[in-house]
């Protein structure tokens, strides 16, 4: 069985998608639709940045889309290998959701685009620059990292946000308490803790108010159900139900990404190769989470031909 993967926020780099588009005609008409969906040129600032820009949230969360979904369409497409034949489940990580529910047809491009954008908006504008951070706890489990932000926390927000790989968890919350709990987890013997360079503090309770704009939003948003289940990050396991899904889309705003447990339960339901698409992010990620499990990322040209053929 294989599963399809779609990467979150810190996959994005200048150049990003530049050499697909010259490439392929239907990875422009991506690049074109999302452009026009969102109307603003979000593709040349992908190809050209600034990189300051295409960091901002509002920008990073759809154009990492943007550039997935481009690679899947070429694949699909130019290579003849559609996702319903090949793909048994469908996951990402945080706005990979998303990114993942287009390509399984739940939701059309231009929707995904805007809902993206207004996610990136609302995460952005619910806690003053400044208020929130996160930071990852390398060489703690989850359990442990737990602790420690539940230590840290003294009366404000410190949680556990993503629990990525074994060894590899990310905090999220007030950025006192954040700090906080660097000291504490060094103390109990994590091998790094560091603060990350993100702009909000994403999948705590202080995301609250854009959990509530993308509530209303998805409200209103045509959701199909999507040609193969999605594993949600919520709750790590498969879902199809539209309704369902709109409702843990919501929840995952402040909810904690359950990226481990989510390949451990895929891997458990029987697959065993997982196609990253966009991104090199999350393919480490699993082979840490399930050594025995075949791994590919798909970003280029070349990687979209080799995947062709091994199908």
């Amino acid at each position: 069985m294989r599963a399809y993967l779609f990467p979150g926020q810190g996959s994005q780099a200048v150049g990003m998608g530049k050499a697909l588009a010259d490439a392929s005609a239907t990875a422009r008409a991506v690049f074109e639709e999302v452009d026009e969906a969102l109307g603003q040129h979000l593709f040349r600032l992908m190809a050209e940045g600034p990189e300051d820009d295409l960091t901002l949230t509002e920008n990073a969360q759809p154009a990492i889309m943007a550039n997935a979904i481009a690679t899947l369409r070429v694949l699909e497409q130019d290579g003849g290998v559609r996702l319903a034949d090949k793909a048994d489940f469908v996951a990402g990580h945080s706005l990979g959701e998303y990114t993942a529910l287009c390509a399984a047809g739940a939701l059309d491009l231009s929707t995904t685009a805007r809902l993206l954008k207004l996610r990136g908006q609302t995460m952005q504008a619910a806690v003053p620059v400044g208020v929130g951070a996160m930071a990852a706890l390398l060489g703690l489990d989850y359990e442990a990292a737990r602790e420690v932000a539940d230590a840290a926390a003294q009366g404000e927000v410190c949680t556990a946000a993503n629990d990525n790989a074994p060894g590899q968890v990310v905090v999220s919350g007030h950025r006192t308490a954040v700090e906080r709990a660097l000291d504490i987890a060094k103390e109990k013997g994590a091998r790094r803790a560091i603060l990350l360079p993100v702009s909000a503090p994403f999948h705590c309770s202080l995301m609250q108010p854009a959990a509530d704009a993308m509530a209303e939003a998805l409200g209103g948003a045509d959701l199909r159900a999507p040609l193969v289940p999605l594993y949600a990050n919520v709750t790590a396991a498969p879902v199809a139900d539209p309704n369902e899904i709109r409702r843990l889309l919501v929840e995952q705003v402040t909810g904690m990404v359950r990226w481990r447990e989510s390949v451990l339960a895929m891997e458990a339901a029987g697959v065993h190769e997982f196609v990253e698409f966009g991104g090199k992010v999350l393919g480490p990620m699993v082979k840490r989470i399930a050594a025995d499990a075949q791994v590919a990322s798909v970003v280029s040209m070349d990687d979209i031909e080799a995947l062709a053929k091994s199908f």
